[in-house]
């Protein structure tokens, strides 16, 4: 099974790609979901995380509260670094078992979409690498409507990250998505063969 990894800037549209490629039968997992499934009560990454930032990050119910947290980490670059050695292996270990239980003979590729794929250097983890990228512009008008953020707001969150143009620099395959959905739709399906192509190859 080749293993592949969607990345790319926030509001680039890497949802709708990999929706795009789960609708041509590829298996897709978020790791911005399991990022929140691997701190649930009960587990390991939450009680380490409790350990290390105290019970205040609790809400009443026992369950991270993510406001809390954020209002520590996101100001301490240092505290902020400390949840991401709790926080990142747990997702790392939570996505290599959704490979892992994949049936190879049924699924020739896989994809797990990684925002910071390239941030916490995941990118060797990965047979190849799928990164979605349109122009700054674009993501902080798709920001400020998904959002609800002015300009100001939208554009420091997309200063914060890594350039969208620089991890389509370093991927195997990009999806430009400032066109039509249509458009988009046939760049996946243009990589989808391609990844098939050299699976079968």
């Amino acid at each position: 099974m080749k293993r592949i990894a969607l990345t790319g800037g926030i509001a680039t549209g890497k949802s709708h790609v990999r929706a795009e490629f789960e609708r041509l039968g590829v298996p897709t997992i978020d790791a911005d979901v399991l990022a929140r499934e691997v701190v649930t009560p009960g587990t390991p990454a939450l009680a380490q995380i409790v350990s290390r930032f105290g019970a205040r990050v609790l809400d009443g119910g026992g369950a991270l509260n993510r406001r809390t947290l954020a209002s520590i980490v996101f100001p301490d670059p240092d505290a902020r670094r400390d949840l991401e050695r709790i926080v990142h292996p747990a997702v790392q270990k939570a996505t290599s078992d959704w490979f892992a239980a994949l049936d190879p003979a049924r699924h020739p590729i896989a994809l797990a979409d990684i925002p910071l794929l390239y941030e916490v250097g995941r990118e060797v983890d990965f047979d190849a690498v799928v990164a979605t990228v349109c122009a700054p512009d674009t993501q902080i008008r798709r920001l400020m409507t998904r959002d609800a953020l002015d300009e100001r707001e939208a554009a420091a969150r997309v200063a914060a990250q890594l350039p969208a143009e620089e991890k389509a620099r370093r991927a195997d395959y990009v999806i430009r998505t400032d066109g039509t959905y249509e458009d988009t739709n046939r760049q996946v399906r243009a990589v989808f063969d391609q990844l098939v192509a050299r699976r079968s190859g």
